[in-house]
């Protein structure tokens, strides 16, 4: 019959970490989460953890914490489970590595017959950064055996609830087992699992106590003796399916990691890929501010010449040629009558005799045939540079290009690992539940063996019983003076009764 039930308190009795809520305080909250994960899922030793945890928090106002600490919420249906409890006869305990300032709330607030804990050194009102206590060094199962004793009660007369890896140590020892809203690591132990967050849900499980009845227990069939031969050929059944389980599962697990590493290879080619067509990029990128120099150059020096053209007379020599040679085309084309061909031919002539008269500045044309070939070779630079930044822009397509085609075989490396990991997974779960078949059948050749044990020793206490029943016949007889034989002799010394 359950008598005592052990109740860790983070995130069970509470709805968060009292820990990671102190760091907050700090700003310190990821780090201490992080610690904290790792100490649940069974990935880093509780005493390391803690201290590691705690000496981050050196410095941190006690006013401060115990605010904080009042501020945490119970757990969803904490108050009443425990009243409802307490209430059928139950002794009810929390045991938690957390720290005295909210084990001692929960005691208060929730009216616990038992609340151990560890303790915050402070020093003038702020953390020291060390802690010590039972459960820096010691166990929940060491702590469970102190309680134990103290109620002269057995490990069958307790359950325990627990959500991670620290809880292990109490459910393994108690007659039932708790996971609630546990880690992978403890639901692999425990003889039942309550995923859902509200501690109401623990209530089935423990009936009324007051009237001596062994509700708590989860309801099976009684054991028999006659069935241990048949209870360990089924415990052999699933040890071969375990096997068989264990093997595809880690079958799969190779498989994922060796397309994790085909993926992240890939990954990294992409990244090299990527880094050269950035390198050409750039390269043409740079290569595009010359040709854009280059331009400008050309594009100032053509106006420059330009104007300088005008400006040494050109222009007018220009028009005048321009004049000359459309009046010369009217004449040839057009029919006109007398009058009005000799006027155009009057034109020309006198447009030809100013245009002898009419020179060019040398100078300024000297300067404009230098600013002309200077156009030119900023022209030619211009075309040199594109034709370069061409080359290196298809030289970096060429790499994207590289890129998509290798991306695509990389989702498909990771597709296939997260399907791989998802049935790996799955197939873990598989054999988690095996494991837990075999757990329970354990426990029930334990119970076998247990009661075997005790009536073989019953049955040794009653034989002793009338083997010095009988011993004390023989030796009242031998006091009236009978003669023993060596058998008798051997009975009387067994049971000291000369």
């Amino acid at each position: 019959m359950i008598k005592l039930i052990a109740f860790d308190l983070d995130n069970v009795l509470i709805d968060s970490e009292a820990i990671d809520e102190i760091g907050k305080l700090m700003g310190i909250e990821d780090k201490i989460a992080e610690i904290t994960k790792k100490a649940m899922e069974g990935d880093l030793d509780f005493e390391t953890s803690i201290k590691e945890r705690v000496a981050l928090l050196k410095g941190a106002s006690v006013d401060d914490i115990k605010k904080a600490i009042y501020d945490i919420p119970l757990m969803e249906g904490a108050k009443e489970t425990i009243e409802v409890l307490k209430e059928r006869g139950y002794k009810i305990a929390t045991i938690t590595g957390s720290f005295e300032v909210i084990a001692n709330r929960m005691k208060e607030e929730l009216n616990l017959d038992y609340a151990v804990s560890n303790t915050l050194h402070e020093e003038n009102g702020v953390l020291t950064g060390e802690v010590s206590g039972p459960l820096v060094n010691g166990s929940k199962a060491d702590v469970l055996t102190d309680l134990m004793k103290k109620e002269d009660i057995s490990a069958d007369e307790c359950a325990a609830v627990g959500d991670g890896a620290n809880d292990i140590s109490m459910l393994e020892m108690v007659k039932l087992g708790i996971a609630f809203n546990a880690k992978p690591v403890l639901r692999e132990i425990a003889d039942v699992v309550i995923e859902k967050k509200d501690l109401k849900e623990l209530l089935p499980l423990f009936e009324d106590n007051m009237d001596n009845k062994d509700s708590a227990e989860i309801s099976e069939t009684p054991v028999k003796e006659e069935s241990f031969d048949k209870l360990l050929a089924e415990k052999r059944e699933h040890e071969k399916k375990l096997n068989g389980l264990t093997k595809e599962r880690d079958e799969l697990n190779s498989e994922a990691r060796s397309q994790r590493q085909v993926r992240d290879d890939l990954n990294a080619s992409i990244k090299e890929n990527l880094n050269k067509a950035i390198e050409f990029r750039d390269k043409r990128d740079k290569t595009n501010v010359e040709v854009k120099k280059y331009k400008t150059l050309r594009d100032q020096t053509n106006e420059k010449l330009k104007s300088m053209e005008w400006a040494s007379g050109k222009r007018d020599i220009v028009n005048i040629e321009k004049e000359i040679k459309r009046l010369d085309k009217t004449i040839e084309t057009k029919v006109l009558d007398i009058k009005k061909e000799n006027e155009l031919v009057k034109k020309v002539t006198e447009l030809q005799k100013k245009l002898q008269t009419m020179q060019e500045d040398e100078k300024i044309h000297s300067e404009a045939v230098e600013l002309k070939e200077q156009s030119e070779t900023y022209h030619a630079k211009v075309v040199e540079l594109s034709d370069e930044a061409q080359s290196t822009h298809e030289q970096m397509l060429e790499y994207f290009q590289r890129i998509d085609g290798i991306r695509k075989k990389a989702d498909e490396a990771h597709n296939t690992f997260i399907e791989t990991k998802n049935t790996a997974s799955k197939k873990h779960e598989e054999v988690r539940e095996v494991l837990g078949h075999i757990r329970k059948i354990n426990k029930k050749l334990d119970k076998v063996r247990s009661k075997k044990r005790n009536r073989e020793s019953e049955a040794t206490a009653k034989e002793n019983i009338k083997e010095k029943a009988h011993a004390e016949e023989i030796y009242e007889k031998f006091k009236s003076g009978k003669k023993l034989n060596r058998d008798e002799l051997m009975l009387l010394q067994k049971h000291n009764v000369i």
